[in-house]
């Protein structure tokens, strides 16, 4: 079995609701088994400035599908929700990032692994020192060490009392 790391999100259709529901879904997944589970974070958008906040969280799971199956199994799941991509950086109602996946090298048209960008995001980094502390990142850095050197107060832990 590998171990594998997605990061969920969306800021749309009750986030809150869709980024638990969709790990509800990857844990019920043949193939998948759901190890832990971050919290939500609600995280300002990037990119693009004028859509509302976005929820984040990030799973660990165990799985014997191969990795680029996943992550086409990843949008397969993206699409059962409704996500479309009218733009970059648009709002959206789930997005999946298949971010590391048994520590493999991989650079294709469809997925590249370590994911390039996990490092730059905090709403990535702090769900993710969360369940892996040990984690390296590609930068060569533990999710640990990147707290206490990277700006990540914009990410904001949510109360899971208050999750509708």
């Amino acid at each position: 079995m590998a171990i594998a790391l997605i990061a969920l999100g969306g800021n749309l259709q009750q986030p809150e609701r869709q980024v638990s529901k969709a790990i509800e879904v990857l844990a019920q997944t043949p193939g998948l088994t759901l190890l832990q589970a971050s919290s939500l974070y609600a995280t300002a958008p990037v990119g693009y400035d004028n859509q509302p906040d976005f929820i984040n969280a990030v799973v660990q799971m165990a799985t014997e599908i191969e990795a680029p199956h996943l992550m086409q199994l990843l949008l397969e799941i993206e699409q059962q929700f409704g996500r479309e991509r009218p733009f970059p950086n648009a709002p959206r109602i789930l997005d999946l990032d298949l971010l590391d996946y048994d520590g493999m090298q991989l650079d294709t048209p469809l997925l590249t692994l370590p994911h390039p960008r996990m490092h730059m995001r905090g709403f990535v980094v702090v769900p993710l020192a969360e369940i892996v502390p040990d984690f390296v990142l590609p930068s060569g850095q533990s999710v640990v060490e990147w707290l206490t050197t990277n700006k990540h107060d914009d990410v904001r832990k949510l109360d899971p009392n208050s999750i509708r």
